[in-house]
């Protein structure tokens, strides 16, 4: 329901709910040039904040659903409740929960690799969000782990997609989190991927991806456009076993699901993906189906980078396995989580 904010909002005068943060909302004020989400700035002469409201988010959720909200008191400025007709006041910022609706229970626990008083470091399954978006809501990595933790500031460093497993840095206090950020926006974060996909001895391997990658707004997948590229990846081959090979991916950027578009440039589409190269019904839908029945066949294997806190040489690396490619019984064990330090 609500737009981010451009800038920064004071504390929540509400509680989070289930490991959830309210909802914010920044009030537009005409006379710094602000718009609301139709572009139209200083359009409207709202008089009560109730009336913004209703403008700007009934035809979304219904006119019926706003009010009731204003009628229970659920909308709050740092004064206390908004009621229906509470005076505009530019600029204010207003809170809310949004309703949790019932969500599946994901059945796969989020395994913690590290814990410190600076970060969290987690083994992430396949299925779970990293962050609340969309229908996964109180069903996400940061929820469980705020509940299971007693954590409730912590934060994401960066995201993995839903579907994909594996190792996610969080951070544990609100004032270090751009230094963690800042190491994944500035390429100081080395990230391996395991990959499992079709085996293609015509595909000449080791080889470097380039490509430009545009992911639009309400777009299930992304898609390869002409232009100078944004998106680099390295593609190796570790093994093969008949029709499969299990590859070794390097990121080298960070664009919404490039190695995904880039393993299917290579004609190596990964094992169950449900987008590329088409996108497949809910495995849900089908009566009778088991949801988890077909994990993407994609880990975010391991994550190194020199602490920006403490100067420390940092590496985790995921417990979990690639169920389309089992050990065999004269293969060691999966590398476990570990942390490796140095000064």
């Amino acid at each position: 329901m609500a737009r981010r904010a451009g800038r920064g909002a004071p504390a929540a005068p509400l509680g989070q709910r289930q490991g959830v943060d309210p909802v914010r909302v920044r009030l537009p004020d005409p006379a710094d040039g602000d718009s609301d989400a139709d572009g139209a700035a200083g359009r409207a002469a709202w008089t009560t904040i109730g009336g913004y409201l209703l403008e700007r988010y009934g035809a979304a959720v219904g006119r019926e659903r706003i009010e009731a909200m204003l009628a229970a008191g659920r909308f709050v400025t740092a004064d206390g409740p908004v009621g229906a007709l509470t005076p505009y006041a530019p600029g204010a910022w207003v809170w809310f929960h949004r309703d949790f609706p019932p969500e599946p229970a994901v059945p796969f626990p989020v395994e913690v690799l590290h814990r410190d008083e600076r970060i969290v470091v987690a083994d992430k399954p396949h299925f779970l969000a990293t962050t609340p978006r969309g229908r996964h809501v109180t069903e996400t990595a940061l929820a469980r782990l705020r509940r299971e933790l007693d954590l409730p500031l912590l934060s994401p460093a960066h995201r993995l997609d839903r579907l994909t497993a594996g190792v996610v840095l969080f951070v544990v206090r609100p004032e270090d989190r751009g230094a963690y950020q800042t190491l994944f926006r500035d390429r100081l974060v080395r990230k391996e991927y395991e990959a499992v996909a079709a085996y293609d001895p015509a595909v000449a391997l080791p080889a470097t991806v380039r490509s430009r990658i545009v992911k639009e707004r309400g777009q299930m997948a992304a898609r390869e456009v002409p232009g100078p590229y944004n998106a680099e990846s390295v593609v190796e081959l570790l093994a093969r076993r008949g029709g499969l090979g299990r590859y070794l991916l390097r990121p080298l950027t960070g664009r919404t699901h490039q190695l995904r578009l880039h393993m299917q440039a290579l004609g190596l589409p990964l094992l169950n993906d449900p987008i590329y190269p088409e996108v497949w019904a809910e495995a849900a839908a089908e009566e009778g189906a088991d949801p988890y029945a077909r994990p993407l066949q994609l880990l975010a294997r391991t994550l190194e980078f020199t602490d920006p806190l403490t100067g420390r040489e940092l590496r985790f690396a995921s417990a979990r396995r690639l169920s389309a490619w089992p050990p065999d019984a004269d293969e060691p064990g999966g590398e476990r989580g570990r942390l490796t330090a140095d000064g």
